[in-house]
Formats: C-alpha cells, sequence, structure tokens
C-alpha cells in the first residue's frame, strides 16, 4: 500500500470509513468552514476503507526515503460517527504510531504548523486533553 502524496501546503485527510456519503461531506465542510485557506488534500479511496494508524505506519515506513510523510490525518469511524468529526492524527516521523484526536475547528491551526514545521507533532499531542484530543493550547 503506498500512501498519498497531499498537495503543496496541504495535509493528507485520509478516510477509512466509508459507512455514510453525508458524514463525509459533513467533515469536509466542518474542514474546509474552518477558515478561507485550503489545509487538506483529501482522499476517499476504497483501497483504505478499513485500514488502522498502524497499518498505515507500516505503509510509510517501507516507502522510499522520497515518499514518506511525516503525519497524516484520519478521517475513521470515530470521526465519522462522533457529533464533533475529531479527526485522528497520526505521526509518521518522530514517534511513529503516536496520535491524539483533533476536530475540525482546530485542524487548520495543526494543519498549517505542521505543513511549514513551525511545530512539531509532539507539541499538538502533549496538549492533548484527557481524552487525547487537542482542542487548542488554552484548552477551549
Amino acid at each position: 500500500m503506498r500512501l498519498p502524496e497531499p498537495e503543496d501546503l496541504t495535509s493528507l485527510v485520509l478516510r477509512t470509513d466509508f459507512g455514510s456519503a453525508a458524514a463525509w461531506e459533513a467533515v469536509l465542510a466542518a474542514i474546509d468552514g474552518s477558515d478561507e485557506n485550503r489545509h487538506a488534500t483529501y482522499v476517499s479511496d476504497r483501497s483504505f476503507d478499513g485500514v488502522n494508524a498502524q497499518a498505515l505506519v507500516d505503509a510509510d515506513a517501507a516507502a522510499d526515503d522520497d515518499d514518506k510523510l511525516c503525519y497524516l490525518f484520519i478521517a475513521d469511524t470515530t470521526t465519522m460517527t462522533d457529533d464533533e468529526h475529531p479527526l485522528l492524527a497520526v505521526d509518521l516521523c518522530d514517534e511513529p504510531g503516536r496520535t491524539f484526536r483533533v476536530p475540525p475547528r482546530w485542524y487548520s491551526d495543526v494543519s498549517a504548523n505542521l505543513t511549514i514545521a513551525n511545530m512539531d507533532f509532539a507539541e499538538f499531542a502533549d496538549a492533548a486533553d484527557a481524552s487525547g484530543t487537542f482542542r487548542g493550547f488554552d484548552g477551549a
């Protein structure tokens, strides 16, 4: 399995749950509505249906150095069924497999900072609440 490459200055949002087209559309609308800039490369490919974070970490580890990613966001079953639509952020570089959840409200902040390497994945993961969800640095 090869991970898709995100477009320049965007983060990969990979759909792994195909139970509801309406839920996927709600996730897209929530992410795109967070601000006026484009922060995501969306991939909705059924070959990723049901794939878990560890399989994606393994796929990235097996990739050629030029094809490796540092992180990605998964739109999984939790994303699709939870009213808040929290994406699963997955570290592929520094601590492969480390995760945290991020609701679309904070997605653009996380994506922008990771994309330009202004902040590290761990900074966001360390700021996650007790449920493992990043809700801003002030815990809003």
